[in-house]
């Protein structure tokens, strides 16, 4: 075979290889696609109630509806479960609002989870829990599909908030908890930002009967 033979036929089974890792590539690519996700298998339904201790302030106790919001309250329950909670700060207050926290520790580090999926009207999930005084509600970024660990409390009505968030518990008692985390912050500007050392730390979230 001539030399130049034997160039274009390296050449051929070269572009063949090359065609094969690519199709091999897409194929991982469909099938990851497939796979079913966490959030949609094991599903909680019912009724759950919480504890949330807050360091110098007291008890909040919260009841979850698993029926309401399956995917947000499996998602919670299960990062309560694994202690995911505990030593966490809320960063994010601002009174006659809410308070918001689940995210960053008290050194100002953010603690990453996994992200869900949104369970409200406008992102098509039925939710029918209000954004009332004392209600419980997943926090997220711009993206519907954003949500992943931090959570607010409402302290005051906040209905502008409803098909937009994915509510999914109230507050059955420790709202003076919540009010006074309220009354107390000092937020460094119009997002409620709180100073890393001025945190109210979250002890522990621990599921109750």
């Amino acid at each position: 075979m001539k030399k130049k033979d034997i160039i274009i036929l390296l050449i051929a089974l070269l572009s063949i290889g090359g065609v094969i890792l690519f199709s091999n590539l897409s194929n991982k690519k469909e099938d990851k696609t497939e796979e079913t996700k966490p959030e949609t298998t094991n599903l909680l339904s019912g009724k759950y109630n919480v504890e949330i201790k807050v360091k110098k302030y007291g008890t909040i106790k919260v009841e979850l509806d698993a029926d309401e919001a399956p995917i947000t309250v499996t998602n919670f329950i299960n990062l309560v479960n694994e202690g995911f909670y505990d030593g966490l700060t809320f960063h994010r207050i601002i009174d006659n609002f809410m308070i918001q926290g689940g995210g960053y520790k008290e050194d100002g580090s953010y603690k990453n989870a996994d992200t869900i999926k949104g369970e409200f009207i406008n992102n098509g999930y039925e939710n029918n829990i209000s954004h009332k005084r004392g209600v419980i509600s997943m926090a997220r970024a711009n993206s519907y599909d954003s949500g992943s660990s931090q959570f607010f409390i409402t302290n005051a009505d906040s209905f502008h908030l409803d098909g937009n968030y994915a509510a999914f518990g109230y507050v059955t008692k420790g709202m003076d908890v919540v009010d006074k985390i309220a009354k107390d912050a000092k937020p460094t500007d119009k997002n409620g930002s709180i100073k890393i050392e001025e945190r109210p730390v979250i002890e522990y979230i621990k599921v109750i009967e």
